[in-house]
């Protein structure tokens, strides 16, 4: 899952950041306003973690830019304020999900991942496939009954590869949807990331190369 958090505090960003990519997230950062529509304008995002109050361009306003390019991108807000009336106004501009401060981080982490499944077509919250079973909410992997554990990159690469259900993911989507922007998109961290994950996935190898496409389970 790929998510861009948006917060003006950057310790509190950064704090989020570190926390979401502990749960296999490809998370990106900014802390104002435009530097947020620009990354939206270059990033496809499956949520974006938006405080309200940001500085250069206001949270308000970024957000209904996201609503008027109609992009399957999810919102959820933040804000100190958390009275009904400013939870309603949030939601009628376009977001999605409304988190008032201070928050529980995993209360954030269930949010950001309920809205990620949103952005897709719906699927059980455990992926099965192949006799491998995947709890994203749990972080656990099972195959054939025994559990494996996963780097948070690989078990990102995983989720992807299930989530497609069959078709064809090329290195490039992997890389969009597993990585953030400080990957260098030249490197070989898909290749290597996919050849440690099938070793740890073991025999039979569930994970297929198609040449000059892309993997899929």
């Amino acid at each position: 899952m790929r998510v861009l958090v948006v917060e003006d505090e950057q310790l509190l960003a950064d704090a989020v950041a570190t926390g979401l990519r502990r749960e296999a997230m490809a998370v990106d950062v900014v802390y104002d306003g435009a530097a947020a529509l620009e990354r939206i304008g270059v990033n496809d995002y499956d949520v974006v973690v938006l405080d309200r109050d940001l500085p250069l361009v206001h949270g308000d306003d970024v957000c209904r830019r996201i609503v008027e390019l109609g992009m399957p991108t999810r919102v959820l807000m933040l804000t100190a304020a958390g009275d009904v009336s400013d939870r309603v106004e949030g939601l009628e501009l376009g977001a999605d999900d409304y988190l008032p401060k201070p928050f529980a981080f995993t209360e954030l982490t269930a949010r950001v991942r309920a809205l990620g499944r949103r952005t897709t077509v719906p699927l059980p919250p455990v992926l099965e496939r192949s006799g491998i079973k995947l709890d994203p909410n749990r972080r656990e992997v099972f195959r054939d009954g025994g559990e494996i554990q996963l780097a948070p990159k690989e078990f990102a690469v995983l989720e992807v590869l299930m989530r497609s259900e069959g078709a064809v993911v090329s290195a490039e989507q992997l890389l969009e949807k597993a990585w953030d922007e400080n990957t260098d998109p030249f490197t070989n961290v898909v290749r290597v990331t996919v050849m440690t994950l099938r070793r740890k996935l073991g025999e039979p190898p569930v994970i297929v190369t198609v040449p000059g496409s892309g993997y899929r389970i």
